[in-house]
């Protein structure tokens, strides 16, 4: 049990170090920048030493802002570094072999990415969705518990992710990628072979929940917020979908929940 603790741990510890990575691959990807070279404030240009890049605890001692011109750190370096440490700790317990807990590592880290990627730029890059989709695709075949084994995926299994992402797909064709970004069908496809039929539509129904609920409070917030100078959010207002869908695979990947359980049955 204590050595159990340990590994949970270093996986929480190896999730923030990623997920340190993550936040600045979302401020380089497609900029031209690259990942190379020392990372540097983006308000005073100074190189930014080991001591300010520690996980969490470097935002925490400097009070959120830059040691060298007290400028105002973003609140998306310590969250995602939690977010990644909390799904680094959830994985190894889902899954405590090695081989296992490294795959489906990468693949929460790669939704990750997706998310804060969306979040920030309100499109999914498709060589992310296809990268998730090739792991997606790959884990139809090969199962890792108790050993590593090929396995055959049932029809029901492989038709889940075309099934659960044509709803997404039609949405964006008849909008013209208005109503539904392209890239969500595209994720979709993934999730639905990660989670099968039952449970990828537990995940896509509180996908449309959780993002209902949230569009609507943002809709309010904007309408009776007191800044007047502020940009007002409408209907049509873009809202990223992509944290939505991977939130109710959040629910059901850790927390089991499966609105569809019955469908199991027939």
């Amino acid at each position: 049990m204590q050595i159990e603790l340990y590994f949970t741990i270093a996986c929480v510890l190896l999730g923030t170090i990623v997920g340190s990575f993550i936040n600045a691959l979302s401020y380089r990807f497609n900029t031209g920048r690259g990942m190379g070279g020392r990372s540097f404030c983006d308000t005073c240009g100074h190189t930014l030493s080991p001591l300010d890049l520690v996980p969490v605890l470097s935002y925490l001692f400097l009070g959120g802002r830059c040691r060298y011109c007290s400028a105002h750190i973003s609140i998306q370096n310590p969250l995602v570094e939690v977010v990644a440490g909390v799904l680094g700790g959830l994985t190894y317990m889902t899954h405590p072999g090695p081989i296992a807990f490294l795959f489906w590592f990468f693949v929460w880290m790669v939704l990750l990415f997706i998310v804060v990627y969306d979040l920030r730029h309100t499109v999914i890059p498709w060589v992310c969705s296809g990268l998730l989709a090739a792991l997606a695709f790959i884990s139809l075949f090969l199962q890792f518990e108790p050993t590593l084994y090929i396995a055959v995926p049932t029809l029901d299994v492989f038709l889940a992710g075309p099934l659960l992402a044509l709803p997404l797909f039609l949405l964006s064709l008849v909008s013209g990628g208005r109503w539904m970004g392209w890239g969500d069908s595209g994720l979709e496809l993934s999730l639905g072979w990660i989670l099968g039929l039952s449970l990828g539509a537990t995940a896509l129904m509180s996908a449309f929940w959780s993002g209902a609920v949230i569009g609507v409070a943002l809709l309010l917030f904007s309408r009776f917020r007191w800044q007047s100078h502020a940009r007002r959010l409408t209907i049509v207002s873009e809202i990223p979908f992509a944290p939505f869908l991977v939130f109710g695979m959040f629910l059901v990947y850790f927390f089991h929940v499966d609105f569809f359980s019955m469908l199991s049955l027939w």
